[in-house]
């Protein structure tokens, strides 16, 4: 009989049992991918849009540099270009990791732009400067999003999500902590010239780790019929799954509140009077640690309750988190309330972020992972986006901070419904892709 210690060789075999699997080689490698995917986001989020407040801007104008985060929502145009085409001379090194190295580059260049940039003499070229980061962003995004799910196993995607959201809050509160610190003290165009480095963890686990071994040619053939397929391919696959156009709403509507409200919750702070050195304390410093906390709770909420049971969860834990946020806004500035408030969304986005996403990455084909996950990733949350861009922040002149909040809240309950009806009718099952399962049996509980 093999015991756990001759199964496990080395210093490993030494770590409690439920500790091992975070300590293998592909989601440790999932970690720093989260890393670099997290700061392009924290240079066109809640950095900027404190920055564009500080300088006095208005705050429809500040909202609509959130459509910015709609090229997120689009990256699955181009998707197919990371699956299908190869770059010549870094070709050399496999498809993904030689685009791993291009994309990194592209968003330290798009980085560095964003900090030559001043609102307050040309707000236009800021929204440019905006724009190009979230599209370099998107594009790292859409291969490190391919290449983790192809180096995890189906077995450890529950794992690898949650290593690469402890990699993502990492690397977008260490870029949005670092900016403010250095905003305050040499500039932010200075302070955004520093967070371009934090593009070369990605780059760096490429080059370790080399080609995903989970990774499938769209074909042998490299030529016209090959891009073709890369092109039409992802789409055709999805949506001749049984229930493929419920899948799709699900993904449409289960963010919409939490978008909504995340998005705006820096104008919340600056209207109620919080320093940069309140908001970095509370909002990056201890919604970091509750976020951490989220995630490891969400990884043995998925071990013990199954992806379906563990999804449904997190799903209300985040309309619930919304409601916080309304009782911040009428308690106003109150450390002890911010805190709380602070702490509980990020504690509920922290089960979401394992859940959800070990879900969203199960739907994936492994012939079109670029493709697929960028098409799941952009849906998940166009809606809340277009939205904050285009009514936030009148809604918030409107109705008020408290309002605002509230209404999000009821805008997360369609999702929930949706997904729960799913769950009664098999769709969830049957909704697995490739990257889930292992011998042909889908690895859902």
């Amino acid at each position: 009989m093999t015991t756990d210690q001759t199964a496990v060789p080395g210093w490993r075999a030494a770590l409690p049992k439920g500790v091992r699997p975070y300590t293998e080689a592909a989601p440790v490698a999932s970690f720093f991918l989260g890393i670099s995917s997290g700061f392009p986001f924290a240079m066109i989020g809640a950095t900027l849009t404190t920055r564009l407040a500080q300088d006095g801007i208005d705050k429809k104008a500040v909202t609509a540099f959130t459509l910015a985060f709609l090229v997120y929502n689009f990256k699955f145009l181009w998707a197919w270009v990371v699956d299908g085409v190869r770059i010549p001379v870094l070709g050399r090194l496999g498809q993904r990791v030689s685009w791993l190295i291009l994309a990194g580059l592209l968003v330290m260049v798009a980085v560095a732009n964003l900090a030559l940039v001043d609102p307050k003499t040309s707000l236009i070229q800021t929204a440019y400067a905006a724009v190009l980061v979230g599209f370099a962003g998107a594009t790292f995004d859409i291969v490190i999003d391919a290449y983790r799910i192809e180096i995890l196993k189906p077995e450890q995607l529950g794992v690898g999500s949650g290593m690469t959201q402890y990699g993502w809050r990492i690397g977008s509160v260490a870029a949005g902590g670092l900016a403010l610190v250095l905003a305050a003290r040499v500039g932010w165009h200075a302070a955004y010239l520093a967070c371009a480095g934090f593009a070369f963890p990605a780059m760096l686990v490429g080059l370790i780790m080399g080609e995903p071994r989970r990774h499938r040619e769209i074909s042998k053939k490299h030529d016209r019929k090959e891009l073709g397929e890369a092109i039409i391919g992802p789409l055709v696959e999805f949506f001749q799954r049984k229930g493929a156009l419920l899948v799709l709403l699900f993904i449409l509507l289960h963010k919409i509140g939490d978008t909504l409200a995340n998005l705006t919750f820096r104008l919340l702070f600056n209207d109620l009077g919080y320093s940069n050195d309140e908001i970095a304390l509370y909002d990056v410093g201890f919604g970091f640690w509750a976020y951490l906390i989220g995630i490891f709770v969400g990884g043995a909420v998925y071990a013990r309750m199954g992806m379906k049971r563990s999804v449904m969860l997190s799903l209300i834990l985040m309309a619930v988190s919304n409601f916080s946020f309304a009782a911040l806004a009428a308690a106003g500035h109150s450390n002890i309330g911010m805190a709380g408030a602070i702490g509980f969304e990020n504690f509920a986005s922290g089960i979401g972020g394992v859940t959800v996403i070990a879900y969203f990455s199960a739907l994936c084909d492994l012939r079109f992972t670029a493709s697929q996950y960028a098409l799941i990733s952009a849906a998940a949350s166009i809606v809340g986006r277009f939205l904050t861009g285009t009514t936030a922040g009148a809604l918030i002149e409107t109705m008020g901070y408290v309002n605002f909040y509230l209404l999000t809240t009821l805008a997360a309950l369609p999702g929930i419904l949706l997904f729960w009806w799913m769950m009664r009718v098999g769709l969830v099952d049957l909704s697995v892709g490739s990257a889930g399962k292992e011998n042909g049996t889908a690895d859902a509980d």
